[in-house]
C-alpha cells in the first residue's frame, strides 16, 4: 500500500484541524489526538438519509471541539486526505456502517488510531479500509514508503485476513462467486462448547472453494478467535439500510447477481414510518421526510424485483410491526442464526437463537451467498439468581446490570451473553428478549437464553406451532466460559437511568426530590411487547377503577410493538382502557425511540421518562430522557412526576 494523499491528525483543538485544513502537515507528536471518536461524530445520525458515494462529503462533521464543528462539509476530500489518525476508541458507539463508509467514501483508505471498537473495526474489514494503532506509520507514509499489506493483517483469523488481502468483503465474494477463494475451516478437535459456539459449530461451512463439492455445513466444534462462514437462517433489513445495501451489492456486484434463497431473507419499514405520514419534522429538520420517502421507495421497488418479503405499512398509519418484535414472533427458532441491520438484532436470543446485527456490506454480501463471517467471540454466563421481587421487571434488571462493574468495566463488550439461572423462571419471552435486546447496550455482540418449556409454550401461542426440546440446545459440560458473573435478582429493585446514558442506573427509591415530567412514552422494541403492555394495563385499571386519568399537562403514549400486539391489546380490553385514561394510541413503529415519531420532545426544557433501550442525548428529541420499566412510565404518567407503580398504587 502506498498513500498519495495527505494525513489528517484529528484534533481536539480546531486550531489544529483549520491548519491542516489550509494545507499544513503537523506533526503527529505535537497535536492533541481526539479519544473516542464515536460513530455519531463521524457520521450523525442525520447523515444515515443518505447513501452511495454521498456520503463522502459528510465524515466527521459531528465532532466538536472547544464549542464548534469545524470540519464542514467536503473538507476531507477536498483536502486530499487519505490516512486520518485519532487516540482511543476510534468509531465507539452504534453499529452504524455509514460511518466508515463515509470515511472511504471520502478517500481514506487508512485509520490510526490507539484502540478501535470491535464492530466498527469489523465493518472497515468488510469496506476495505484499513486500520492499525502503529503511530509510526505515519512517518513511513509521509515519507513515501510503500507499506506492506501484512502489517493490516497480523493478528487477524484466516477468513478475515483473506478478507482484508482482497480489499474487502465484496471483492472476496467476487473471487467466491468465480470460484477462486478458498478456504478450509479451522480443525480444533472436538471440546466442550457454550450454546452459542455450538450454534455457530453447526452452522459453520466446513470448507470453500471448487474442491469442496455440496458439503452440508457443519463443524466438530469452534473455539474463540476462530474466523468461520455461518449460514443464516435469517437475514433481514430495515430501510434506514436497505438502500445502502442495495447501493453497495449493485456498485460492487452489478443488478443482476443472483441472491440466495429469497424465502429467508426478509425486509421492514419500521425505523421511519411516520415520516411524512401523520408525523413530520419538517419545521426543524427540511427534505427529511423526502428522503425518507425515497428510502421507502427504493426498499419497495429492490423487495419487488428480487421476491423479498417486505414487512411494511399498515392500514392506517405507522407499520406492520417493529422487525425485533416481529423477528420474535412469527420468525425466530431455538438453534438457529439469525443476522439483522441493526445493533438490537440479539433480542430473538430470548427464543434461544443466535441473533446478532450486521452492517449494510455484510447484509449484502449474504443476501448473494447466504451466509455471514464470524470471529468466534469469547463467551460470558450470567447467572440470574434468586427471583425478582413483586414489580421489578426485566428492564429494571437491566438498567441494575448496567450499573454493575463488571458491565461499566466493558468487560462484555464483543462477547456472547449467555443468560441462565432460577430468576428466568418467572420470566415470559417478551420479558427474556428486554434482556438479550439491550446486551447491544452491554457492548455484546449476542445476548442468549437456551429454550426451555417457556420458549415451547411461547412459540405454540403466538404461532399455533409446537416445537419440542432438543437436547443440543445447551452447553456442554465443561464449556469454558471467559468470565461468570453471579447476580442476586432478590436483591434488584425498580430502577431509572437518568438522562444521558442507559449506564446512567439509579434505585428509584434514591430519587432526592420529585422529578416532573412533560412526556411519558412507552413503546419501541424493548417497551411495546404484549407483556410491557400488560404492566402498564395493571397500573392503568387501577387508576381508572378510582376514577383517575393522566393530567392534561401530560402527554402520554403507548405505542404498540405489531399489529399482532394490537390486535391481542383489542381482545384484551386493553387499547379501551388506555384511551380512556388519557393515553394517545400509535400504531407500530421505532418512532420516538429513533427521535422519527410522535412522542419525542420538542423543546430542550421538557422531560420525558420512557420506556426506549436508549436515552443518549438528541435519541428522542432535545429534552431530557430518564428511562423506566413500562409500569414505572404508566405510574409517572398518572402523577405527572418519576414515580413507581408500587407508590402510585399505594396512594389509590
Amino acid at each position: 500500500m502506498k498513500v498519495d494523499g495527505r494525513v489528517l491528525l484529528l484534533s481536539e483543538d480546531p486550531a489544529c484541524l483549520r491548519s491542516q485544513f489550509l494545507g499544513e502537515d503537523l506533526p503527529i507528536g505535537e497535536v492533541p489526538l481526539r479519544n473516542r471518536v464515536a460513530i455519531d461524530e463521524i457520521a450523525p445520525a442525520w447523515v444515515c438519509f443518505y447513501f452511495g458515494q454521498r456520503l463522502g462529503d459528510f465524515p466527521y462533521l459531528g465532532c466538536l471541539c472547544d464549542g464548534a464543528y469545524p470540519i464542514h462539509e467536503g473538507f476531507i476530500k477536498r483536502g486530499r486526505f487519505q490516512v486520518v489518525v485519532s487516540g482511543r476508541d476510534h468509531g465507539a458507539g452504534a453499529l452504524r456502517e455509514e460511518a466508515p463508509y463515509a470515511e472511504r467514501a471520502s478517500g481514506i483508505r487508512l485509520v490510526i488510531a490507539a484502540s478501535f471498537d470491535p464492530a466498527y473495526r469489523q465493518r472497515c474489514h468488510a469496506l476495505g479500509l484499513l486500520t492499525s494503532t502503529d503511530y509510526g506509520l505515519v512517518d513511513r507514509i509521509r515519507a513515501g514508503e510503500a507499506l506492506p499489506m501484512e502489517l493490516f493483517t497480523e493478528g487477524l483469523d484466516p477468513l478475515t485476513a483473506e478478507i482484508v488481502r482482497r480489499g474487502g468483503l465484496f471483492e472476496f465474494t467476487r473471487a467466491r462467486l468465480a470460484g477462486e477463494a478458498r478456504l478450509r475451516a479451522p480443525e480444533g478437535g472436538r471440546r466442550p462448547m457454550t450454546y452459542g459456539e455450538k450454534i455457530l459449530a453447526r452452522a459453520a461451512r466446513a470448507c470453500l472453494g471448487p474442491d469442496c463439492g455440496d458439503e452440508e455445513p457443519g463443524l466438530e466444534s469452534v473455539a474463540p478467535g476462530d474466523g468461520i462462514l455461518v449460514k443464516a437462517d435469517w437475514r433481514f433489513s430495515h430501510e434506514a439500510v436497505t438502500p445502502l445495501a442495495v447501493a453497495m451489492l449493485r456498485e460492487a456486484l452489478g443488478d443482476g447477481v443472483p441472491l440466495e434463497d429469497t424465502s429467508t431473507i426478509l425486509a421492514f419499514r419500521d425505523h421511519l414510518t411516520f415520516l411524512g405520514r401523520h408525523y413530520t419534522q419538517e419545521e426543524t429538520r427540511p427534505g427529511i421526510a423526502d428522503v425518507a420517502r425515497r428510502m421507502h421507495r427504493l426498499q419497495e421497488e429492490f423487495c419487488a424485483s428480487r421476491g423479498i418479503r417486505l414487512h411494511g405499512e399498515g392500514s392506517e398509519a405507522g407499520c406492520e410491526g417493529i422487525c425485533h418484535v416481529l423477528m420474535a414472533e412469527r420468525y425466530a427458532l431455538p438453534g438457529q442464526v439469525i443476522v439483522g441491520t441493526d445493533s438490537h438484532t440479539p433480542h430473538s436470543g430470548a427464543l434461544g437463537a443466535l441473533a446478532f446485527g450486521v452492517g449494510a456490506a455484510d447484509i449484502a454480501a449474504a443476501w448473494v451467498t447466504g451466509d455471514v463471517r464470524v470471529t468466534v467471540p469469547h463467551t460470558v454466563l450470567v447467572r440470574l439468581g434468586g427471583k425478582l421481587g413483586q414489580g421489578v421487571h426485566a428492564k429494571d434488571l437491566v438498567l441494575h446490570l448496567l450499573t454493575l462493574p463488571f458491565f461499566r468495566d466493558g468487560r462484555p463488550q464483543g462477547r456472547i451473553i449467555e443468560f441462565e439461572g432460577s430468576a428466568l423462571a418467572d420470566m415470559g419471552v417478551d420479558e427474556r428478549a428486554t434482556l438479550t435486546n439491550m446486551a447491544a447496550d452491554f457492548g455484546a455482540f449476542a445476548g442468549l437464553i437456551a429454550p426451555d418449556a417457556e420458549t415451547v409454550r411461547y412459540v405454540e401461542e403466538r404461532r399455533g406451532r409446537r416445537i419440542g426440546l432438543v437436547p443440543w440446545m445447551r452447553a456442554d459440560p465443561g464449556a469454558r466460559y471467559e468470565d461468570v458473573l453471579e447476580v442476586d435478582c432478590s436483591a434488584v429493585v425498580p430502577m431509572l437511568a437518568s438522562p444521558g446514558s442507559a449506564g446512567n442506573g439509579m434505585p428509584l427509591a434514591s430519587l432526592e426530590a420529585h422529578v416532573p415530567i412533560d412526556i411519558a412514552y412507552v413503546g419501541s422494541c424493548t417497551g411495546a411487547k404484549r407483556e410491557d403492555l400488560e404492566r402498564v394495563h395493571e397500573v392503568v385499571a387501577a387508576a381508572l377503577s378510582r376514577g383517575l386519568t393522566v393530567p392534561l399537562r401530560v402527554q402520554f403514549f403507548i405505542q404498540l410493538g405489531s399489529s399482532d400486539v394490537r390486535a391481542h391489546a383489542e381482545s384484551k380490553g386493553w387499547v379501551r382502557d388506555f384511551e380512556a385514561a388519557g393515553a394517545r394510541i400509535l400504531d407500530p413503529g421505532c418512532g420516538a425511540c429513533i427521535n422519527a415519531g410522535p412522542g419525542v420532545s420538542t423543546r430542550a426544557d421538557q422531560v420525558t421518562i420512557s420506556a426506549i433501550n436508549r436515552n443518549n442525548p438528541g435519541r428522542s428529541g432535545p429534552g431530557r430522557v430518564w428511562l423506566a420499566s413500562p409500569a414505572t412510565v404508566a405510574a409517572s404518567a398518572f402523577l405527572g412526576r418519576i414515580c413507581g407503580a408500587a407508590e402510585f398504587l399505594g396512594t389509590l
